[in-house]
């Protein structure tokens, strides 16, 4: 199997003056006289600067030539061409690190944390990293076949990691859908993915079946008691987060309704992110905004958190622009909602692998520290006070820092 060496692309001139037409003339929607804040979607007053600064301060060569300081490489996995960052530490105890990421970011959400993982900053643990495009992100070959979801991702984030780069044990982390999809690989591929860390609590309910009225009576009657009582006065205030009984459910959860559509009809509204650049950018600049974190009293005023640039968006929404893979990228969600065989392949049993979680507190979902425990050998455990959904590119540090933690457990503990 071959791989061959890849470099970030600049923008041809030609697509590049279209880009820069579509923006110069940029028609924005009808809006309501009185401010409704966030609550009715991504306000012009948010996306008009953006679309300006897109169109006259940001410099995607500068973007470029930041990503062109690492390794990039395509190679041929499962009929599709897997785009990925290979950075090799000159660490002797490195581990093989995978990072995976999901919607609607790319790659370059691990931008920062890259060469500090590489180098084991501050003198800890270092890390062979590997931040692979999700085939349909970036510049990744989109799927040609339908049922490309977690299942087949995960099967072609392995073998990039043991046939196409030889690592023989490796540790995975995932963000979004990332997390699944390195969840995946820990289930069916623990002789070779030896540890998981994620910052996406996953961690099913324990429901009255019969597998868990036999194995976990005590977490079933406790979620049972829950229903009579309030899940705070059984689990404790701020235990957990959950807004959705479903995956789609719109009347408990209003911001489910972009997984709707993309559940449903990613096609359709592919026309219109593909088409505008402007449509393009709102529709992830709302993603943007509602899961990350924000000083108190700035949630309603501010575009983006202080955390993230201006650059560092408009380079992720350049990505998808520039690879046209806004529409490939949301299809996953369609795969996912009719993958009907999933839970089956997952089956009723734990994570067996050492786990680590870090939570973020403007992190989509929380569920109880019990529910993670009793699906998985959970090793690591830190609740932050600051971050979110992209906490790669929002602490970088605090993230940096709980990989080499748990990456100095993995070797105390001899697991890796």
């Amino acid at each position: 199997m071959s791989i061959e060496p890849f470099e970030i692309p600049s923008i041809p001139p030609e697509r590049l003056a279209l880009l820069k037409e579509r923006l110069t003339h940029a028609e924005y929607p009808n809006e309501l006289e009185q401010d409704v804040e966030w609550t009715y979607g991504a306000p012009r007053w948010a996306v008009e600067p953006l679309v300006k600064a897109w169109l006259n301060d940001y410099n995607w060569e500068t973007a470029r030539a930041e990503m062109n300081r690492w390794h990039h490489y395509h190679a041929t996995i499962q009929g599709l061409r897997v785009h990925f960052v290979h950075e090799r530490s000159e660490k002797p105890d490195a581990i093989p690190l995978l990072l995976l990421n999901g919607w609607p970011s790319n790659f370059y959400e691990y931008h920062k944390v890259i060469e500090p993982l590489r180098d084991g900053d501050n003198g800890k643990q270092a890390f062979h990293v590997i931040v692979p495009s999700l085939p349909g992100f970036g510049f990744s070959e989109a799927p040609k076949l339908p049922g490309h979801g977690i299942k087949a991702n995960g099967e072609i984030m392995h073998e990039l990691m043991t046939t196409v780069l030889g690592y023989t044990e490796y540790m995975a982390h995932g963000t979004d859908w990332g997390a699944p999809i390195a969840k995946w690989c820990a289930k069916k591929h623990s002789t070779h993915c030896k540890a998981v860390h994620s910052s996406f609590p996953l961690g099913p309910a324990p429901t009255p079946t019969l597998h868990n009225l036999l194995t976990q009576p005590l977490r079933v009657a406790k979620l049972l008691a829950s229903a009579a009582i309030g899940f705070d006065a059984v689990y404790g205030r701020g235990a957990a987060k959950l807004k959705s009984q479903s995956f789609v459910d719109v009347i408990n959860d209003a911001d489910a309704g972009y997984r709707c559509i993309q559940c449903t009809r990613p096609y359709t509204l592919g026309f219109g992110l593909t088409d505008s650049p402007v449509g393009l950018l709102a529709w992830i600049l709302e993603k943007f905004h509602n899961w990350t974190y924000h000083t108190s009293g700035k949630e309603n005023t501010e575009a983006l958190p202080e955390t993230i640039t201006v650059d560092e968006f408009l380079t992720v929404v350049t990505i998808y622009w520039l690879s046209n893979s806004m529409a490939s990228s949301t299809r996953i969600y369609y795969e996912f909602f009719n993958e009907k065989d999933l839970n089956n392949e997952f089956g009723p049993e734990k994570v067996k692998i050492p786990t680590a979680l870090a939570y973020f507190p403007a992190e989509l979902a929380k569920v109880p520290r019990e529910w993670v425990e009793a699906g998985s050998n959970l090793q690591q455990y830190n609740e932050y006070d600051v971050g979110g959904h992209f906490p790669s590119l929002e602490v970088n540090e605090l993230v940096v820092d709980d990989f080499q933690r748990f990456g100095k457990l993995l070797k105390t503990k001899k697991f890796m």
